[in-house]
């Protein structure tokens, strides 16, 4: 049986699927009246990909929010974070039992009727391979059919040490040089270094090889990419490397696709992964004065709360973190929540290592990945040894290569210090990241009947008077992007008599306006001193209905994004009762 891990234990490992598996069951088995766990779809290796839905009755439907981790395999913090959100999530509902950071007591209320939607782990299968060998794999341990043949770097253990790392090989034509100051660490070459000169590769054995010609290595190669394989501006191969045979190819992404649609009760999502320290939004299509100004007005507030919480930089996708300028990426999955389900949704590129190596920032933020200088890596293997318990860098072993003969095995291994924070990080990393995030999750659009009222109007006639109110900072239909897509229907109401009619003039359902929330996010006009002014009253609407006879009205309000608000009004006595 599997052993689920002491409470908070996730924020300082990284656990394998069955410690998390164990984790999982332990709190739904713990909390069965607020924590329901189901497998959105097995993995082609025979995993769950688990999600939580934490609320009490899930089954009503009311507005949630998303949260998925570790999508790709090496990313293994974004798991870590998902699972500390999900224990706040617990503790909304028990501080007695689940200890979460202090909130008062109106932020509580208001999200105890929160949906919180968590896939910690959306590739379970890249994970465990990540966990038992230290190599690197972008999403899935699979390969498409058309590259099965093709020859690639596969990794392998080739010492024995249980992880695998890098191998050298002399060469005069070599692009790197080793460190003398710091065993294990390669740097790249340049024109006034001595030889030796060694070439690079991933520790391992090269599959399809025709015994002379070393292929590339390559971490996307003849793979799919999980966030280029969602249906948002897909592009094939080679338009989008990593893009997959088509949008939903793999398990996983249809599963995570598949429940969107079928949830639009969806409000926010939140993709986590490592590494670099920043909150990434949409668009990453165009630029910013092209995106809707009421939904960057509302990012700007996210921007606030995620240099507050966490101090993490926002930036545009297109403007900050196309890997080529002005060239868009496709298939991205937070694109799809924001253009095609409707979310204020972000990913958040856990741990900060730019800021660890005191590095000023690039001009643009995707810049930082390949910026280091040859101090800035000399100062970053100083580090993992200060900071890091010399984890990455290992001293160069020889080896007799199946393949190649003798080699050196060693170098770097960035799964823990560049891939994720060190273990001791983690729990600070946690905590914030779940404040900001129930700072978000407050945002949520809130439907209430203000007042449900019956007017006589003459013998055994009345009229029904509802008013209904948004009290919730986003509109009801939630971000102005996709206030016009056709599933994000406007509320509506309807009333249905027992013992009693509605006059042959009035319809029994009643389509409403979408109704405002209070908010509007950073930097409108109408917030400033010179023009302050609220938006009138369109955050309530009344309708009424004439009803002849003295029986029993059920009136129902709302619809499949908010959720249903139900009242019993026995006309006679005036008195309605929650359904």
């Amino acid at each position: 049986m599997d052993t689920p891990l002491p409470a908070g234990h996730f924020s300082e490992t990284y656990p394998d699927h069955a410690a998390l598996t164990a984790q999982l069951r332990q709190w739904a088995d713990a909390y069965p009246d607020v924590v329901r766990l189901q497998s959105l779809v097995q993995t082609p290796e025979g995993r769950d990909v688990w999600l939580l839905i934490i609320g009490p009755d899930p089954d009503r439907v009311r507005p949630g929010v998303w949260v998925d981790g570790n999508m790709h395999g090496a990313e293994l913090a974004g798991c870590s974070v998902a699972l500390a959100i999900a224990e706040a999530a617990i503790g909304l509902h028990h501080p007695e039992a689940v200890g979460i950071q202090d909130l008062p007591e109106h932020r509580r209320e208001s999200l105890r009727d929160v949906l919180f939607y968590i896939c910690p782990r959306l590739s379970p299968d890249g994970a465990e391979h990540v966990l038992h060998t230290g190599s690197f794999i972008r999403s899935a341990p699979r390969r498409a059919a058309h590259a099965e043949h093709s020859a690639r770097w596969e990794p392998e253990d080739l010492d024995g040490t249980g992880w695998c790392r890098l191998l050298r090989i002399p060469d005069p034509a070599g692009d790197f040089v080793a460190s003398d100051e710091h065993p294990g660490l390669m740097l790249p070459r340049r024109i006034e270094d001595p030889p030796p000169y060694y070439r690079v590769y991933p520790e391992g054995r090269v599959a399809n090889w025709d015994g002379h010609t070393l292929p590339q290595p390559s971490g996307l190669s003849g793979v799919t990419d999980f966030n280029r394989n969602f249906p948002w501006s897909w592009r094939p191969e080679p338009d989008q490397i990593g893009a997959g045979d088509y949008p939903g190819s793999e398990p996983e992404t249809r599963a995570v696709i598949a429940f969107a649609a079928e949830h639009p009760n969806l409000f926010a999502w939140l993709n986590l992964h490592t590494f670099g320290g920043v909150f990434i939004r949409p668009r990453i299509d165009v630029p910013d004065t092209r995106m809707n100004q009421a939904d960057l007005a509302i990012y700007r507030q996210l921007e606030e709360w995620g240099d507050e919480t966490i101090g993490y930089p926002t930036v545009s996708g297109f403007e900050q973190f196309t890997y080529e300028p002005e060239k868009p990426l496709h298939g991205d999955l937070v694109e799809y929540a924001y253009h095609q389900r409707g979310c204020l949704a972000e990913v958040c590129e856990l741990w900060d290592l730019f800021r660890e190596l005191e590095r000023p920032p690039a001009k643009r933020f995707v810049e930082n990945y390949a910026a280091l200088t040859r101090d800035d890596m000399l100062r970053f293997a100083a580090w993992d040894r200060t900071h890091n318990e010399g984890r990455m860098f290992r001293d160069w072993r020889p080896v007799d290569h199946p393949q190649l003969g003798p080699v050196e095995v060693g170098g770097v291994n960035p799964v823990i210090g560049v891939w994720n924070p060190p273990l001791a990080r983690l729990p600070e990393i946690c905590r914030q990241m779940t404040d900001y995030w129930l700072r978000v999750a407050s945002m949520l659009p809130r439907l209430e009947l203000v007042s449900v009222r019956v007017e006589p109007v003459a013998t055994d006639i009345h009229r029904l008077v509802v008013e209904v109110a948004n009290r919730g900072y986003l509109s009801s239909d939630g971000i102005s992007t996709s206030a016009e897509s056709p599933w994000n229907e406007t509320p509506r109401a309807e009333v249905q008599c027992e013992g009693c009619e509605l006059d042959a003039a009035e319809p029994a359902m009643r389509s409403l306006e979408h109704l405002d929330g209070w908010g509007r996010g950073l930097g409108v006009w109408s917030h400033m001193p010179w023009l302050q002014r609220s938006r009138g009253s369109g955050h309530r609407q009344t309708v009424s209905w004439l009803v002849r006879g003295s029986g029993v009205a059920t009136l129902q309000v709302g619809n499949a994004r908010l959720g249903w608000l139900r009242r019993r009004i026995d006309l006679a006595s005036a008195e309605s009762s929650v359904l």
